[in-house]
């Protein structure tokens, strides 16, 4: 590990300020850490922002929106009797996402910052267009089971890693942050992440001098919800495909379907089309097969991933199906 430089500010004015020259902002540090390890990232001043204060909790206001702060812990966030009673899949999400140690040290920022498990990526002699600009893609040639098979691009099929951000994305979460200057906005989830293009290194829609204080999750849809991880192992593993989603049914038909995809994009997947093309249709294998059919329009593997696909499909239609029998039996 290279040498670098270490503080803790106390508020986020001077954090965001520190990230504007260049800094890099640690949390937890369950990723970070390792990839300074292995000399994929090399920063040379670290700022811990776990003194902040402000950023631990999780709350409500009267709208109804729950906010979520940056440096809560996935492990607190799982287990919040408010989060478990308004929206179950996110805490199924995080649960299924690592180990308790991981999740008692991962924060809800530093997961939605959390890089890509690439291969490519992690592997310091080969060609990797995120990690090194213009040097080329060798997950193309191989070595990609774990890559993206839809959103990604000539240049970069990484894929994004986090459980937690697909259940977000689901929930239309929110991602509010602060710049140096003292201004916050509010990210929609749908935006935050960068699909690859010809820029596989910029991978957020954070500014240089920009950090995460808060995630905002409006009041939770009505309907049963789940996530579904499909692994190579039950224990602690990253998804091959994984789908959450939210379901209301009566009567036999779909009156409200929600959903979104993990481990086959580079950022949580979802088209609203798809869902839309269920509303008011009567619950059969035909209605969730051209749904199927809309959600993964375009996908294509790369070889060793080219099992995405079909697994996707089956995992989606089996997770819906299962969902409007339990919602439409009420």
């Amino acid at each position: 590990m290279r040498p670098f430089s270490y503080t803790r500010p106390a508020t986020t004015d001077a954090a965001t300020r520190e990230k504007g020259q260049g800094a890099t902002l640690l949390a937890g540090g369950t990723n970070l850490l390792d990839l300074m390890k292995l000399q994929v990232m090399h920063p040379d001043r670290l700022v811990d922002i776990n003194r902040i204060s402000g950023l631990h909790d999780i709350t409500t206001d009267p709208a109804g929106n729950t906010h979520i702060g940056a440096l809560v812990t996935n492990s607190d966030t799982a287990a919040h009797p408010h989060i478990l009673r308004h929206y179950p899949v996110l805490s199924h999400a995080i649960v299924a996402g690592a180990s308790g140690q991981i999740r008692n040290m991962a924060t809800t920022g530093g997961n939605l910052m959390q890089r890509t498990r690439c291969l490519a990526f992690y592997d310091m002699a080969a060609a990797c267009n995120k990690r090194q600009p213009g040097s080329g893609c060798d997950a193309m040639g191989g070595g990609n089971r774990m890559n993206a098979v839809i959103g990604g691009s000539d240049h970069c099929i990484a894929v994004n890693p986090s459980d937690m951000a697909v259940a977000l994305r689901l929930l239309d979460a929110r991602i509010r942050t602060r710049q140096a200057s003292g201004q916050e906005r509010e990210i929609p989830m749908a935006d935050f992440h960068r699909l690859p293009g010809d820029t596989p290194q910029v991978e957020t829609a954070l500014q240089s001098d920009e950090m995460i204080v808060a995630v905002v999750l409006p009041p939770a849809p009505v309907g049963r919800s789940t996530y579904r991880k499909v692994r190579d192992r039950a224990s602690y593993a990253f998804a091959l495909v994984s789908v959450a989603a939210i379901v209301q049914a009566r009567q036999g038909q779909f009156t409200h379907v929600r959903f979104a995809f993990g481990g086959i994009a580079p950022r949580p997947w979802r088209v609203e089309e798809a869902e839309q093309t269920l509303t008011g249709q009567k619950i059969s294998r035909d209605a969730l097969s051209h749904a199927a059919d809309i959600a993964l329009a375009g996908a294509q593997g790369h070889g060793d991933n080219d099992f995405k696909i079909p697994l996707a499909r089956r995992t989606l239609i089996q997770v819906l199906a299962t969902l409007s029998r339990e919602d439409d039996s009420d």
